[in-house]
């Protein structure tokens, strides 16, 4: 026998009750759900739009603070790290500009200080650069020409009329700069070329000037870049003693010229200081700011519009740039050619050129491959 049984009104209230409830918990779960969804959604695009935000770090190398190349990147990395968010320069002291070269080629650094005189000893695996060869993880690549730095000699005032020309350097003791820097090699290739063998005396930079006064050196190089802006440590050493230029004699400046050297004049001025001459013969060479193709030929390409756009203004904050100001389509082209046998050419730096007007097709064979 089956009983019925037949809802009073207040079980059939329960009943609805709990019906009602029940949707109402199944319409919030699917609430929440959606809204979760919609959270991770959100998280997501932040998450990717925040990758996207931040900027490349480029560790660029340059020689020790006090040096010309410091203060010069230190001008530039200003204006690209304003232009260019993208990127994140970091100015990385070293012992030299071929301490950054290597450092660059086995990744350590992702810019580099390079000249012409460097990339010469690299491809002839000679001097600074002897076996390391084998060491080289990527190949450095020319991107851009920053300025020319020329150099000299020097010796303490008191002394200058025992000096006729640059042969009188023999035998004597000279700081012709630290040893990783392409200064001190340029100003040795000059000695050479006139057959000068001398000592080398290494000195810290800061301790020159008491140095050639105290009579522990004979002489010691000098130099500018672009032709106005002494480096910061030849300023100190001036402080500490009066020193005077020692040109090469009229007979020694041919020579130099014969053996492939250049020469260019120096005004007094440049030094901002009694050089006991009316004019300083110094010895130039091209130095530049590199990347490889660790750098895109669009970020080359952007990186050299932007120091042409702000070329007056970088050269404010350090005259010794100031060549790029004066003509820098020209001068990427005379950098180009003293150094396109020893080191390839980045395309980006090409493509700007090409849109200048300073490009010679006789490179296109040296443009860099990735």
């Amino acid at each position: 026998m089956r009983l019925a049984f037949k809802a009073g009104p207040a079980e059939a209230a329960v009943s609805t009750k709990h019906k009602t409830e029940k949707g109402e918990m199944s319409m919030l779960k699917r609430v929440l759900t959606t809204i979760g969804a919609i959270a991770v959604a959100a998280g997501m695009t932040a998450t990717v739009a925040w990758s996207q935000a931040q900027p490349k770090d480029l560790k660029w190398g340059t020689p020790p603070v006090g040096s010309a190349g410091h203060k010069a990147l230190v001008a530039l990395s200003t204006v690209l790290n304003k232009e260019m968010p993208e990127y994140r320069i970091s100015v990385l002291p070293t012992a030299g500009a071929v301490a950054t070269m290597k450092g660059f080629a086995t990744k350590e650094l992702d810019g580099y200080y390079g000249s012409d005189v460097g990339f010469e000893e690299l491809a002839s695996d000679e001097k600074r650069f002897k076996g390391f060869k084998a060491k080289i993880e990527r190949p450095l690549v020319q991107s851009f020409w920053a300025q020319t730095l020329e150099v000299g000699l020097a010796v303490k005032a008191a002394n200058k009329d025992k000096y006729k020309g640059w042969r009188d350097f023999a035998s004597k003791r000279i700081f012709t700069g630290p040893l990783p820097f392409d200064t001190r090699a340029h100003t040795e290739r000059g000695l050479n070329a006139l057959g000068v063998k001398f000592n080398y005396v290494q000195v810290d930079l800061a301790t020159v000037g008491s140095q050639l006064e105290s009579g522990a050196l004979d002489g010691t190089t000098i130099y500018t870049g672009s032709e106005t802006s002494p480096p910061p440590w030849l300023a100190e050493a001036s402080l500490a003693t009066d020193w005077a230029v020692v040109n090469p004699s009229a007979e020694e400046i041919a020579e130099l010229k014969k053996k492939g050297l250049s020469v260019v004049e120096v005004s007094p001025t440049a030094y901002k200081r009694d050089i006991h001459a009316s004019k300083s013969i110094q010895l130039p060479f091209f130095y530049g700011f590199h990347v490889g193709l660790n750098v895109s030929e669009g970020d080359v390409y952007k990186m050299l519009t932007i120091v042409e756009k702000n070329a007056e203004e970088i050269a404010k904050v350090d005259p010794g740039l100031s060549q790029i100001a004066k003509d820098m389509k020209g001068f990427q082209a005379r950098g180009v050619e003293a150094s396109v046998e020893f080191v390839p050419i980045h395309p980006g730096l090409a493509k700007w050129m090409k849109e200048k007007g300073v490009w010679n097709s006789a490179w296109d064979s040296k443009i860099a491959k990735n």
